[in-house]
């Protein structure tokens, strides 16, 4: 039987010099779980604007669900200006508020999250009362519940990330947001001992940290694997972390072992920093066949 996954959260268009990309995490995660043969539906809203028009267009391009993707006239289609100056330190100013802060609960979508076996959400989509609100009454409905914590400045607080890592039972974070993570905690060590102290402070099933151009790392209650990486030239490092976390997932849902797993999600996040754009298409069997 086909998984079916939930990304729950922002839809909207990166706003480069060049031009404008589709964006947004839990979309991004959405579109390389397609890639990987899964069924994935996301979660949001978008305006009646040419904006929204085009995202939806852009999802139904790529062959993933837009049914639960609300329609509104009141707020704009989100957008983000996004600074690539340094292609391995993207930053990001998150124009609110937008049609995604205001998404909506929905009695039927609340039974689709409780009948989908993996619910993925990250900290952005949670920065709005309305959103936030409709996320927290999903969270408790959801089976496998994996949070992408995803920090983007200024939208969150430390007591709101911790409130959602008491939700989940997989998180995904990079390593400058283990240290911050664990600073708001009060713990030290070196990234194992931290990534230890998180897993064991929420009661989590696992840990997964993304170290950018120097690979990965996961820590269960099992053991801990690393993967250095794949060098890659850069052309920029969006969605790099989505698609790692989507292959990442889509093999674990295939109970392959944990290092294989984080190999093969290193590649495909090599794959994407070498390309423009959050959602370049490829086919993995492809890619390992080519690229590795």
């Amino acid at each position: 039987m086909m998984h079916q996954i939930i990304c729950f959260g922002e839809t909207l268009w990166d706003m480069l010099p060049s031009g404008h990309l589709p964006g947004g995490a839990p979309m991004n995660v959405a579109i390389h779980l397609k890639y990987n043969h899964y069924n994935s539906l996301v979660i949001s809203r978008v305006s009646t604007d040419d904006l929204g028009e085009a995202l939806l267009d852009f999802l139904r391009k790529k062959e993933v669900s837009t049914e639960f993707i609300q329609i509104g006239k009141t707020h704009l289609t989100g957008v983000v200006k996004v600074n690539v100056d340094d292609k391995s330190e993207i930053t990001y100013n998150i124009v609110e508020p937008v049609a995604w802060d205001y998404i909506q609960y929905d009695e039927n979508v609340a039974k689709q999250v409780a009948q989908s076996d993996v619910f993925v959400y990250g900290s952005l989509a949670a920065r709005s009362p309305t959103t936030r609100d409709t996320l927290l009454q999903y969270l408790p409905k959801a089976q496998l519940k994996v949070f992408d914590v995803n920090l983007r400045p200024p939208h969150f607080t430390p007591e709101r990330i911790e409130h959602l890592l008491h939700f989940a039972d997989i998180v995904k974070m990079n390593h400058q947001e283990l240290e911050l993570v664990t600073g708001w905690l009060g713990q030290l060590g070196n990234e194992q001992q931290q990534m230890e102290q998180v897993r064991q402070k929420f009661k989590l099933q696992m840990v997964i940290l993304t170290r950018g151009e120097n690979g990965a790392a996961v820590l269960t209650n099992e053991g801990f694997w690393e993967h250095p990486g794949y060098k890659v030239k850069v052309e920029d490092t969006i969605g790099s972390g989505d698609s790692f976390l989507a292959t990442f997932l889509s093999n674990h849902l295939q109970q392959l072992p944990i290092p294989e797993c984080l190999r093969k999600a290193c590649l495909v996040g090599a794959y994407v920093a070498s390309c423009k754009g959050a959602t370049p298409t490829y086919d993995p069997l492809l890619l390992e066949a080519n690229f590795a």
